[in-house]
């Protein structure tokens, strides 16, 4: 066979094969093949030039370079032909609805704790956080709670195995236990500011518990605190019928119950009408047409005591309501851990 006959024999193969390339990196194998430098056929059958006698090796030469610019051409015309192919079927609809994501939802108790937050804002409370861990005076003796009462035995309380040394006191008391509530924060903030004060103080709170439909070892709660000259009961009743009112609806009744707490005197449980049944009476409400969603009262001269306000010149009120618990009335949600099984079922119920 003459190189003559090769080089026509590399051209047919070659356009055989081009017709099958349907993609850039077959494009690329193909380029490799025929035009490769070292291994290419081309080069392959150029090196054979030095064999062939001497008045054949120019028109071998030329026949060569022919042959090789026709493959150059091929391969850029058939690159060109795919590009303008895939960018043809990227612009044909651009205006089309571009597919979903997947996103997240911000869990019931962040909304229903913003929600709270928002109220109180707009009646102009400061919004309070503080620690978790916490010592036996601003949890429990600042607040009125003598050494034997019943939430600071150790089957209420959990204690730390270790204290931890305190860090922004300058009493230096080392923490010794988990918050039972977020009241420690109206300590500290009554122990640096004056009155007036009017302030929320949400956060985790925890107690030992046992899981069950409407209890939980940790659970956010958010306390309110207000103080001044002249405050009264009034005050209280008004600015929680106003809270519950935006939280629930315009039209639930309110309802204040005499009740205990050593912080507050006089101490009063809050009651709404019964979301289930509204007011008629239902097992949820035990046929009382009432459900108890809150405690208050007017702040203990103890307390402010504690902190150094004079009680004959400021009084003040407090309250301190489970999100939780509300969330359970508001979102018609039977068990309060559902809200801690990351269960999206649940979760894709609210929105983002």
């Amino acid at each position: 066979m003459t190189a003559s006959s090769d080089i026509d024999r590399l051209r047919t193969e070659f356009r055989r094969a081009l017709k099958s390339v349907s993609t850039s990196r077959d494009l690329q194998h193909l380029h490799d093949h025929y035009l490769g430098r070292k291994r290419g056929l081309l080069a392959t059958l150029l090196k054979t030039v030095a064999s062939v006698p001497v008045d054949q090796r120019r028109s071998l030469g030329t026949a060569a370079n022919t042959l090789k610019k026709e493959i150059e051409a091929a391969l850029l015309s058939r690159r060109e032909g795919l590009e303008s192919k895939r960018t043809t079927v990227a612009e044909v609809d651009v205006t089309l609805p571009g597919r979903d994501s997947p996103l997240g939802h911000r869990h019931p108790l962040t909304l229903l704790r913003e929600e709270i937050e928002n109220i109180f804002l707009s009646l102009g409370f400061e919004i309070l956080h503080g620690p978790e861990v916490e010592d036996d005076y601003h949890n429990f003796e600042a607040l009125n709670m003598p050494s034997d009462h019943p939430a600071r035995d150790m089957q209420d309380t959990l204690y730390l195995r270790k204290p931890l040394a305190a860090t922004n006191d300058t009493d230096n008391r080392p923490a010794t236990l988990l918050r039972t509530h977020t009241s420690g924060m109206q300590i500290r903030y009554m122990e640096t500011h004056e009155p007036p004060v009017r302030i929320i103080a949400p956060g985790l709170v925890y107690r030992r518990d046992t899981p069950d439909l409407t209890h939980s070892p940790m659970f956010q709660q958010v306390e309110g605190l207000l103080v001044g000259q002249h405050v009264t009961m009034a005050d209280l009743k008004g600015t929680l019928e106003c809270f519950l009112r935006q939280l629930f609806s315009p039209e639930i009744n309110v309802m204040f119950r005499p009740s205990f707490f050593p912080y507050t005197e006089p101490s009063a449980e809050v009651f709404i009408t019964c979301v289930f049944c509204e007011g008629a009476g239902c097992p949820v409400c035990k046929k009382t047409g009432w459900l108890e969603i809150l405690g208050s009262g007017m702040v203990h001269p103890a307390v402010f005591r504690a902190v150094g306000y004079d009680p004959e010149r400021y009084t003040g009120w407090a309250f301190g309501v489970g999100i939780d618990r509300v969330a359970l009335l508001k979102y018609r949600v039977e068990d309060i851990r559902l809200f801690y099984d990351n269960d999206l079922r649940l979760l894709e119920q609210f929105p983002y």
